[in-house]
């Protein structure tokens, strides 16, 4: 199978196929089991529509308007009613990326089987992604809870060929002008069909997905940052040694612990905590407590991953259409166990960040850093040298501990009480993403500090251990300068974020290391 194409079937997805169609424009194609699942259960959805008996989604109301049944000359028209109605997003657009997650995650359910959506409208799904075609989607409009509901009616109305969308140059036109040109027809929703494109809890799955694997990238950045930090402190490895982590065997603790270990191996100025002006007995908490923290967040990515997987091997639709002909109402749209686990990212990035910076102002703090100059400025007082770089790190982890406050901890009720108790899973989600930026920046602040430190100790004449030396070579590489007297820093705190984003850090260091966790 050509690496470029993902294949929809009927038993869910997973995070990898998520970031190939999300990030890298991967082809998806529908496969033929998920095509008969789609006509099999079309078939039962036609059949309940040709009866009396009122079925809810499909010949009823929504929501708190279920009580009224739907006439079939106006099944069609409730249909549409739905996606323009629900389309009521406001604010800012949503990222192209999370966008494409969110329709490829809604396409994937639809592939079930068990919304009852017609094959052709699945594929129609798969040709708009195919197409480089993205809704536009607005920052408000969804609670997490009956779906997504105002991002997926905003897809779903791209569909439709109405509202706006992104064509694969950029540029933002009318939907339907962007079908036409790609030789896309446009949906006419039948029964069931408007509701099951937007039940589900797809944007926020599909941000937490990203995040996780951003955040994967940054724990081993900052396990490396961390341990450039120690080494330019001089203080000790012997706290990383692996009897000592073994003895509380939380599984990322002691991951840290070996990557931070085999970035020190072989330097020179670890061990001089007790020969300094100012000896120490042990090195200050976060220094020394690095492992436990970046571990700690490590344990929490693992267990939010597996929360994301099951929610990748689910049906998420309200009602359900079962294989024995049910069509179930059921709750499992709301956004609960993803809401979770995006507030507790959203947490452990804001104590990684707080650890950090706690180490880069004291690589500043001359009565802290053991000999190094004041901010490690060339000619303290005349150069202010990375004092105010500093304080940006610190507004940053600022509004990590605001953005740590819990979404999933409020509901407000909704559809005339219907819809009672809601996730806040949506901006869980929105918030993680801004932490995952910030988070980045703070790790490019501590390596832009611990690297110029650490070459201040060179040309004192004690030897960084090959890993350090090669992450600053690279850094150097990438354009950032090293030591000297003060200059504009933002450009080289960008091109730092850069580099630390790109995942250059890790990889300036594991051809030394070998491959880090």
């Amino acid at each position: 199978m050509d690496m470029h194409t993902v294949v929809v079937g009927t038993s869910g997805t997973t995070a990898q196929d998520v970031i190939a169609v999300a990030r890298g424009n991967a082809r998806v194609e529908l496969s033929a089991a998920a095509v008969s699942a789609l006509a099999a259960a079309r078939e039962i959805v036609d059949a309940l529509a040709a009866k009396p008996e009122p079925v809810y989604g499909v010949s009823t109301g929504f929501g708190a308007l279920a009580s009224r049944h739907i006439s079939q000359d106006l099944r069609a028209q409730l249909q549409r009613n739905i996606v323009r109605s629900h389309a009521a997003g406001m604010g800012p657009r949503v990222e192209r990326e999370v966008v494409r997650a969110l329709m490829f995650l809604r396409l994937k359910t639809v592939a079930s089987g068990y919304t009852g959506v017609r094959p052709e409208v699945a594929q129609t799904m798969a040709d708009v992604l195919n197409a480089g075609i993205t809704p536009v989607v607005h920052e408000y409009g969804s609670l997490g809870c009956s779906g997504d509901l105002a991002p997926l009616s905003h897809c779903a109305l791209t569909l439709m060929g109405e509202g706006d969308a992104e064509g694969p140059d950029g540029t933002v036109r009318p939907a339907g002008e962007l079908l036409a040109a790609h030789g896309i027809t446009p949906v006419e929703l039948r029964e069931k069909e408007g509701l099951a494109l937007l039940n589900g809890t797809d944007g926020m799955l599909g941000m937490l997905v990203m995040a996780l694997a951003d955040l994967k990238s940054l724990y081993t950045s900052a396990d490396i940052t961390a341990a450039l930090s120690l080494e330019a402190l001089l203080g000790t490895d012997k706290v990383l040694a692996p009897e000592l982590h073994a003895i509380r065997p939380h599984p990322g603790q002691g991951v840290s612990a070996d990557n931070m270990l085999r970035v020190l191996a072989g330097s020179g100025l670890t061990g001089h905590f007790q020969e300094d002006e100012a000896p120490r007995v042990q090195d200050a908490y976060s220094v020394r407590c690095a492992p436990q923290v970046n571990g700690a967040g490590r344990d929490t990515l693992d267990y939010a991953a597996v929360v994301a997987a099951r929610e990748l091997a689910s049906s998420v639709d309200n009602p359900v259409v079962l294989p024995d002909g049910r069509v179930e109402s059921n709750g499992n749209f709301h956004g609960a166990p993803v809401a979770y686990v995006l507030d507790f990212l959203a947490i452990v990035a804001a104590d990684l960040g707080s650890i950090t910076e706690r180490r880069t102002d004291r690589l500043l703090d001359k009565n802290r850093s053991h000999g190094l100059p004041p901010f490690l400025a060339d000619d303290a007082g005349v150069d202010s040298g990375l004092m105010i770089a500093q304080y940006t790190q610190a507004a940053l982890v600022s509004e990590m501990k605001r953005l740590a406050v819990p979404a999933s901890a409020d509901s407000i009720p909704s559809s005339a009480m219907q819809e009672d108790h809601v996730s806040m899973g949506w901006s869980a989600a929105r918030k993680l993403r801004t932490a995952v930026d910030n988070l980045a920046r703070i790790v490019a602040v501590e390596l832009y500090a611990a690297t110029r430190a650490i070459e201040l100790r060179a040309a004192g004449g004690l030897t960084p251990a090959p890993a350090s030396q090669a992450a600053i070579e690279a850094l150097r590489a990438a354009g950032v300068e090293g030591p000297g007297p003060d200059r504009f820093l933002s450009p080289d705190l960008a091109a730092a974020d850069a580099f630390v984003r790109a995942g250059k850090l890790v990889a300036a260091v594991e051809p030394v290391t070998g491959p880090l966790a």
